[in-house]
């Protein structure tokens, strides 16, 4: 009996082993690398751009998802950092500049520590972005006990902003000789801790943050003769005439106020650009490093990518320099997954689906096999890199609350619209804006006084008034966040909530309106506006 049958038995039995041994492959946990730069505009990339070059950027891209609606929720860093690294929205977070640092139970909820917990080998490199209560460790030099280097089993983190020189670097500093611009040290401690976390044999996780292309402009100089006489166009929103349409409380920051518009006015503009797609490119070249690490080390088909960065920038759109804003250059940025599990089906794909960087949290934790936490915002991706044809979010809030007191402000955002609302009143008027982004990217034409327009108008507004109610109550009760869901309330008058405001947020724009009362002709021929009566 058995000899007549062991053919089919050891078919059974090889079957089943097969089986058994694909279901253990799909079911292993997967590495996870998260690549960020710093002020990288969306259409600062080669798959975006072909006058950008960034070859391992555009690699990523054509081997992944790429999702073209990515949103900031907050366009500014330190902000931007605490929503990528818990989920939340800022206003749960209670970090970002001139408001306070991130308190260490909210960092507790943050995807490092959290994957940590779950037995991955976490690693952190290059510009943290905020600080944390102080921890334990007389071992960390001074000042970086404000950071939760103890969290993490590996770190190569900077302070603050960091600098471009990777001596200046505490933690990079072996790696100054070989590779003095901080960026491909970025890319050489990532290559180290990739080879520590395979030799643990637990899965990893990495968040690799670059300072690149963040001022102040200083790009690697090895690669300056392959951006020897480049041209760069200049976008159809560029420069102040157009921006004429905008709301004046848009041009009352220094975004706008800046005088020689940080090197892209019109006579520097192309070396301006030169300079900014270098920085972006010394990145690129750290990006293959690390690629390549994988593949030597045999890790590159159990390793999830996702690239993206911490808020976009104008580079003189409208004639704003910067991010903050609400506007596309400022809060929109690249995004990519790449999934290597994922086979050919997921190559080369977009997504029009609306996303933030509130998802990335939620995002790497599906993909380790932690669950998502209540708190968190976000909303999880793993499911668009299987069908780009799966919706994300109905619309996000697009939150400022950082610099002078007119360009703070709420906006919400849709896979068709944007809708702005400038509260500030003091010697101006409180203005809505309504960008139909489905012809008009570039944010040309305000369209809130169309009558065509009244039913989506109030559909905007009755999102924004559900996220404001929503601030109203989960904010957090400290740092000065409690005051916006009173500050941005539409129906409630300047005068009632004035006073609310902080003190120094309202220092710049006095000292702007007192420019003005002294030389008017000056300051509407230099900026292009008057501030009227």
């Amino acid at each position: 009996m058995f000899r007549k049958y062991n053919g089919v038995l050891l078919f059974i039995l090889v079957a089943v082993y097969s089986n058994a041994l694909i279901a253990s492959t799909d079911n292993k946990q997967p590495n996870i690398i998260f690549l960020m730069t710093d002020d990288q505009a969306y259409w600062a990339v080669g798959y975006n751009n072909l006058e950008f070059i960034t070859p391992e950027i555009d690699k990523l891209a054509n081997e992944g998802v790429v999702f073209n609606k990515h949103y900031n929720t907050t366009a500014i860093c330190m902000g931007s950092r605490a929503n990528v690294m818990t989920g939340m929205l800022e206003y749960k977070t209670g970090t970002n500049f001139s408001h306070g640092d991130m308190t260490a139970d909210i960092f507790d909820k943050s995807y490092p520590v959290l994957l940590r917990n779950a037995g991955y080998y976490t690693g952190f490199v290059g510009k943290f972005g905020f600080d944390s209560p102080p921890i334990n460790g007389d071992r960390l030099p001074k000042k970086y006990n404000k950071m939760p280097v103890d969290k993490f089993d590996f770190w190569a983190g900077g302070l603050g902003q960091t600098s471009f020189k990777t001596a200046y670097n505490h933690y990079l500093k072996k790696y100054a000789k070989q590779y003095p611009h901080a960026s491909l040290a970025n890319g050489a401690a990532t290559v180290d801790f990739i080879r520590q976390a395979k030799a643990t044999g637990k899965p990893f996780q990495i968040s690799v943050s670059f300072k690149a292309p963040h001022a102040p402009v200083q790009p690697d100089p090895q690669f300056t003769p392959l951006f020897k006489d480049r041209k760069y166009s200049k976008p159809a929103n560029y420069w102040r005439e157009n921006g004429t349409h905008l709301a004046l409380q848009s041009k009352l920051g220094r975004q706008y106020m800046t005088k020689n518009g940080f090197g892209f006015e019109p006579k520097t503009y192309n070396k301006r650009m030169l300079d900014y797609n270098q920085q972006i490119y010394g990145v690129d070249v750290a990006i293959g490093m690390i690629r390549k690490e994988l593949a030597v080390q045999g890790l590159a088909d159990n390793t999830v990518i996702i690239f993206t960065s911490d808020n976009g920038y104008q580079n003189g759109n409208h004639g704003f320099s910067r991010k903050v804003l609400p506007y596309e250059e400022s809060v929109r940025t690249p995004m990519i997954i790449f999934d290597p599990r994922a086979g050919k089906t997921a190559h080369s794909q977009r997504t029009n689906a609306v996303t933030g960087n509130i998802d990335i949290a939620p995002t790497i934790l599906e993909l380790a096999g932690v669950n998502i936490p209540d708190n968190i915002d976000g909303k999880s991706l793993v499911e668009v890199t299987k069908n780009p044809n799966v919706p994300v979010h109905q619309s996000l809030p697009l939150i400022n609350v950082w610099g002078s007191a007119p360009t703070q402000a709420m906006a919400i955002v849709t896979d068709k619209w944007k809708y702005v609302y400038w509260f500030y009143a003091d010697g101006m008027q409180p203005t809505e804006e309504l960008f139909d982004l489905r012809v008009d990217r570039f944010e040309m034409k305000n369209v809130a006084a169309d009558a065509e327009n009244i039913s989506v108008l109030k559909d905007m507004r009755k999102q924004y008034d559900q996220n404001l109610k929503k601030w109203r109550h989960e904010s957090v009760a400290y740092n000065g966040y409690d005051v916006y869901a009173t500050v941005f309330d539409r129906h409630v008058s300047w005068d009632k909530k004035k006073h609310l405001l902080d003190p120094m947020f309202l220092k710049d724009i006095q000292r702007y309106i007192k420019k003005y009362q002294q030389n008017p002709k000056y300051f509407r021929e230099t900026f292009g506006f008057s501030l009227g009566k």
